[in-house]
C-alpha cells in the first residue's frame, strides 16, 4: 500500500467527533462532509468522497465486531489514514476495500479489547447506541446490533465474529471475506458454518415485533415505577437475567442476578424506589426499545432488554459513563 508522504495527510486528515459527525481540521479550505477542497478550485476528492459515503457503513462493521463505539471510532480514524495513502486507480471496488482495511483495524483491536475486558471491574456489556428511526425498520440490521446479539456476538472468537458479520449482516461475498480477514475461500466457509451454529443456539427464541416489544416494556416500566411487583413478575420470565455494567466507576451488580423474584426486588427496591428526581423514560437504543433512567435530568443508566417468546429473559443496565456518551445524540447505522 503506497503511503502518501506526511504533509499529504494533514492536509487532507479527516477528524470525526464523538458523536461521528465530520469535521473540517487542518485541511486548507476542505469541507470534509461533501469531500470538496476549495483549496483546489472545488475539485472533488474522490478518496474523502468515497470515505465520507460509506462512513456510516464502516462504523456498523466496526462496531457489530467490538460492541464499543469508541473503539469504533478510533478503527475509522485508522482506517481514513490507510485509505488516504491508497493509490485509487489500482482499487476496482472502494466500498470492498475500505470495509476490508475497517476489518482488519478491527480484528486488531479486537485482540486488545480482549486483554482489557480481561481486567475489567465487575460484567462488561456493549456500548449502547441512541440510534435513528430507519435502524428499527431495517429488522435484519436491528436484529443484528441488538444488545442481546451483541452480547452473543460476544461469545465468538475475533476472526468467527468478523466471518459472521461480514457474511450474515452485510451479505459479502466468501472471496471478499478472505480478503477481508487473511483467510483461504475454504476457511471462511468452514469458519461461516461454525459461527452460524454457534449464533443460532444462542440467539434469543422467536421473534418479537417492535410493537410486542414496547407494549411488555411499558408495562415493565409501569411495574418498576409503581412498585407492583406481581404486574413486573407478569413480563419476566422465570429465569430472567440481570447483568450490570459500571465499568468500577458506578455501583452496579457485580454479577449476574438470575431469578424472576430476585431481578423484580431489584430493580423495584434498589432502582428507582425512594430516590428523589429519577426518571425511567422509553428511548430506541441499538434498534430496539429500551429504558433510560435520569438523575436529576442527567443521564445514569441505559437498560436494554432481551425477549424470549413474549416475556423479557435478559436485562443490561450500562452505568459505566465511559459507556454513555454515544446516547446524548442518534448514531445512524448502515449496512
Amino acid at each position: 500500500m503506497r503511503m502518501r508522504p506526511p504533509e499529504a495527510f494533514e492536509r487532507e486528515q479527516l477528524v470525526t467527533n464523538e458523536y461521528g459527525d465530520h469535521e473540517q481540521h487542518g485541511g486548507r479550505g476542505q469541507d470534509t462532509a461533501t469531500g470538496r477542497n476549495d483549496g483546489e478550485g472545488g475539485r472533488t476528492d474522490p478518496a474523502t468522497g468515497a470515505f465520507v459515503a460509506h462512513r456510516n457503513l464502516l462504523f456498523t462493521v466496526a462496531y457489530e465486531m467490538l460492541g464499543s463505539a469508541a473503539d469504533a471510532e478510533d478503527v475509522l480514524q485508522e482506517t481514513w489514514l490507510r485509505w488516504s495513502g491508497v493509490d485509487l486507480a489500482t482499487v476496482r471496488d472502494r466500498r470492498a476495500y475500505l470495509v476490508r482495511i475497517t476489518t482488519r483495524q478491527a480484528l486488531s483491536r479486537l485482540r486488545t479489547l480482549g486483554r482489557r475486558k480481561e481486567s475489567y471491574v465487575g460484567a462488561w456489556l456493549p456500548e449502547p447506541l441512541l440510534t435513528t428511526p430507519d435502524v428499527a425498520e431495517d429488522v435484519e440490521l436491528a436484529h443484528s446490533v441488538s444488545m442481546a446479539m451483541m452480547l452473543v456476538l460476544e461469545t465468538l472468537a475475533p476472526t468467527e465474529r468478523a466471518v459472521f458479520v461480514l457474511r450474515e449482516v452485510f451479505d459479502l461475498g466468501y472471496d471478499e471475506i478472505a480478503d477481508a480477514v487473511g483467510k483461504s475461500r475454504a476457511a471462511v466457509r468452514q469458519t461461516a458454518h461454525r459461527a452460524r451454529a454457534h449464533v443460532a443456539a444462542r440467539r434469543p427464541r422467536g421473534a418479537v415485533s417492535p410493537a410486542e416489544t414496547r407494549d411488555v416494556l411499558t408495562a415493565f416500566r409501569r411495574a418498576v415505577v409503581t412498585g407492583d411487583l406481581q404486574g413486573l413478575l407478569d413480563v419476566l420470565a422465570r429465569d430472567v437475567v440481570l447483568v450490570g455494567d459500571g465499568g468500577g466507576i458506578k455501583r452496579a451488580v457485580l454479577r449476574p442476578v438470575t431469578g424472576a423474584g430476585k431481578v423484580a426486588r431489584l430493580m423495584i427496591g434498589g432502582l428507582v424506589k425512594q430516590v428523589a428526581g429519577v426518571s425511567l423514560e422509553p428511548a430506541q437504543v441499538n434498534g430496539y426499545p429500551a429504558l433510560v433512567l435520569r438523575l436529576d435530568g442527567e443521564l445514569d443508566t441505559v437498560l436494554a432488554v432481551r425477549f424470549d417468546d413474549g416475556l423479557i429473559t435478559g436485562l443490561y443496565a450500562v452505568r459505566n459513563p465511559g459507556k454513555l456518551s454515544h446516547m446524548g445524540k442518534e448514531t445512524a447505522l448502515r449496512r
